[in-house]
């Protein structure tokens, strides 16, 4: 079964919200062997949203919709779908009770255009919204698939993962299993090339590389009755992508270089300390943002001027006269200091240039100096990054993560 995701709303068009709906149904009609072969998005206009229907079901099995499903009269996701199978609209009784059930819990009465969320197109099998007013639909007429979910995805997802999913399984023809190595240190040119024949002699698994945030991450995919023969179908790619990228790859399955750290730190009973300056938090944001990780972050310091580095981490003054605040030597104080501050094994660094302003010919915009501090040494590194200032923020927090991960699987060889 091919299938075709089409969301209807203006907002998506206009920016205003991502398309994560999109992303995530993929992702679950994958699990199950479903090939998603087109991405639509149109925005609430009645005309724009029955051609992109009609579209979608001359070239797709499966055609997945979210929004639409409201009471307003630019709602008509579902009144569409009944055209097109030329059925008319029919009234239940049991949706209506669920819109009304739930205005009573929020002591509110229902508005009288409430009532268009009780019609459904006749035949067709109703998907109960556990979290929300607007039910959804599934017909399914001589193995063309139609599936109407709302569009707000704390509504969407239960009722895919519950009811959606478990529908189609009978279509399911296997299973597509995938897994991400992330290469930190190579750009993606490089590590395609040291891939390259595995890439040109692909089948099933198939090889992707793609590239973001200092990171290169390589997606192995297979295809098989089972997700098991799918893993056995990996391991011969698994176990060569690891032999040649070396210390450079992470194999754990996750493209979060902070959740490596966490669970490196986590593994060897370490605990950590941040001074940032360039990066203003992110590198704590990063670790906080790991379940658990309160047993091995101390501290974090947002050292932003001068003054601070001195006072909180004791950077020295004449440091800061010779070098500069960027500079590898305030780098190893400032990692130095923040592991000596907060009593941690590990104290991380970082200081820079993250622009748009503020570069010189000496210290252009872009230029940041990491620094990891361990069992008495400090390893520095200088980074030159492109971009805007948010790239060079977050591509500077991922390389010092980067840099801790590699000292302490050094260490713990």
């Amino acid at each position: 079964m091919n299938a075709e995701i089409l969301c209807f709303g203006t907002e998506i068009l206009h920016g205003d919200i991502a398309n994560t709906n999109a992303q995530h149904i993929s992702k679950k009609l994958a699990e199950i062997g479903i090939n998603v072969f087109y991405h639509s998005v149109v925005g609430d206009n009645h005309s724009r949203m029955r051609e992109a229907f009609e579209l979608a079901f001359s070239r797709a099995d499966l055609v997945v919709c979210t929004g639409g499903l409201g009471p307003t009269q630019d709602d008509i996701t579902k009144e569409i779908l009944a055209a097109h199978n030329k059925v008319e609209m029919v009234y239940d009784e049991d949706s209506f009770n669920h819109v009304k059930a739930l205005y009573g819990r929020l002591n509110r009465e229902m508005p009288e255009s409430n009532i268009r969320q009780a019609y459904f197109p006749k035949g067709s099998k109703i998907l109960k919204n556990n979290n929300g007013t607007a039910n959804g639909c599934l017909m399914d007429i001589d193995g063309k698939v139609a599936v109407l979910m709302p569009g707000p995805p704390r509504e969407m997802y239960p009722m895919l993962e519950e009811q959606v999913i478990p529908y189609l399984m009978k279509y399911s023809d296997g299973v597509i299993f995938g897994k991400k190595f992330v290469v930190t240190g190579l750009g993606e040119s490089t590590a395609e090339t040291m891939i390259m024949d595995l890439i040109e002699n692909q089948t099933n698994p198939t090889i992707a590389t793609f590239a973001g945030k200092g990171r290169v991450v390589l997606r192995v995919t297979a295809k098989a009755p089972t997700k098991e023969e799918a893993e056995e179908l990996i391991k011969p790619i698994e176990d060569e992508i690891l032999k040649r990228m070396g210390e450079n790859v992470y194999s754990n399955g996750s493209d979060n270089i902070a959740e490596h750290s966490a669970q490196l730190l986590l593994e060897n009973n370490l605990t950590v300390a941040v001074a940032e300056s360039c990066t203003g938090g992110e590198v704590s944001s990063k670790l906080i943002d790991f379940p658990g990780i309160s047993s091995a972050f101390l501290e974090g310091f947002v050292t932003y001027s001068n003054e601070a580095k001195m006072r909180t981490l004791g950077v020295m003054e004449q440091t800061l006269i010779d070098h500069g605040a960027v500079s590898a030597e305030t780098a190893e104080e400032m990692a130095r200091g923040a592991a000596l501050k907060a009593g941690a094994d590990i104290g991380l660094s970082t200081t820079g240039v993250a622009g748009p302003t503020g570069g010189t010919a000496e210290k252009p915009v872009g230029l940041v100096y990491i620094g990891v501090y361990y069992n008495g040494k400090t390893e520095v590194r200088k980074l030159n990054y492109p971009g805007l200032r948010a790239t060079v923020r977050e591509r500077s927090a991922n390389s010092v993560l980067d840099l801790m991960n590699r000292v302490i699987r050094k260490s713990f060889k």
